[in-house]
């Protein structure tokens, strides 16, 4: 069998581990040979490739980002490529292609599989936000990298009775907030999917300092905004090429907001890209791994337009399809829960 392999979208600790994990089980235990497209889907459709053979991925599995390379292509682009990458997959004689990436990944994914292209994905974004999966690879990671950082910024904030409005990662969901804020006993975390109001945050900041605290850390999702009607205002961020949404700066304006309303000191931490990247963990790394045996398995016993996916402790096999119908959001409960423990 001959595998093309590619990485696709913004970069997650635990890439390398599941582009080493393919190689090693379909050389080692298949006797398949595999190429690696550069650069995401931009490699395939441009038949721009790499030989990968064990010397090419050892000593990755602790690295961060990608041997690979990504980037981002355009929908209307690759669309309009459908016919060329099916080309290349004839003429590179591919019986197989799994991608590796996110929700716009995995949503090209399977347009390409509906063109014909022989095509098993995996999973994964450090936002945890792919409905079919419980946890895709990176986000212990990016949750790791976030609350390591709240709990140092815990001691200078404290030294100067400020409060730290942290902002992490988190488009349209709150996961990477909500896990790290609850690790480090952060006093208030704002989510995507629970508009705030800014009279209530004030107040839940302002009564920890009428408490005789000194110090407050609010945690932020990047994606975060106030909700309709509020008092406070936030700029639209518009879209950009690839039609994502742009965002304001909501962990800047917070800041301003909470010091005005409270006449304490507020620093914002964006913490920003520094969650990608890095070594990932051992659970992320243990993952991957799982992910890219489970996806040479799958190729070898034909189970195209699919896509790995963690089910417990399993790993199955679910269609394409059904896995980017929608994102995977902070239910009301989990966000009690943590509420309960501020």
């Amino acid at each position: 069998m001959r595998i093309g392999v590619l990485t696709s979208g913004g970069d997650c600790p635990g890439l390398n581990a599941v582009i080493r994990s393919v190689v090693h089980r379909a050389v080692v235990d298949h006797g398949d040979e595999v190429i690696g497209f550069r650069d995401g889907w931009r490699g395939l459709l441009e038949c721009d490739y790499r030989k990968l053979d064990l010397d090419a991925v050892s000593g990755i599995l602790a690295r961060g980002g990608t041997i690979l390379g990504s980037s981002r292509v355009q929908p209307a682009h690759l669309r309009d490529g459908v016919e060329r990458a099916r080309g290349h997959v004839a003429d590179l004689g591919l019986d197989a292609i799994i991608p590796i990436g996110g929700e716009g990944t995995l949503k090209a994914a399977n347009l390409l599989s509906q063109g014909g292209l022989p095509i098993v994905g995996v999973p994964k974004t450090i936002d945890n936000d792919i409905a079919s999966t419980d946890v895709t690879f990176g986000f212990d990671t990016a949750v790791g990298v976030a609350t390591e950082a709240l709990d140092r910024l815990k001691t200078t904030a404290e030294s100067h009775q400020r409060v730290m409005v942290v902002e992490v990662m988190g488009r349209h969901t709150g996961w990477i907030a909500l896990h790290s804020g609850m690790a480090a006993g952060a006093h208030a975390i704002v989510v995507p999917e629970r508009p705030f109001d800014i009279e209530e945050l004030t107040t839940i900041v302002g009564e920890r300092f009428e408490q005789g605290k000194r110090f407050a850390i609010v945690v932020v999702a990047e994606g975060a905004k106030p909700a309709e009607g509020s008092s406070m205002a936030l700029e639209e961020g518009g879209t950009d090429m690839y039609g994502h949404e742009r965002f304001a700066g909501i962990g800047n304006r917070l800041a301003v907001e909470l010091e005005e309303r409270l006449g304490k000191e507020a620093r914002p931490v964006i913490l920003g890209h520094v969650q990608r990247g890095g070594t990932p963990t051992a659970y992320d790394r243990v993952l991957a791994t799982r992910f890219g045996w489970h996806a040479v398995e799958a190729a070898h016993r034909g189970q195209f337009g699919m896509l790995t996916a963690l089910r417990g402790t399993d790993i199955v096999m679910l269609p394409l399809d059904e896995a980017v119908q929608t994102l995977k959001t902070v239910p009301a409960e989990r966000y009690a829960e943590a509420q309960n423990v501020l």
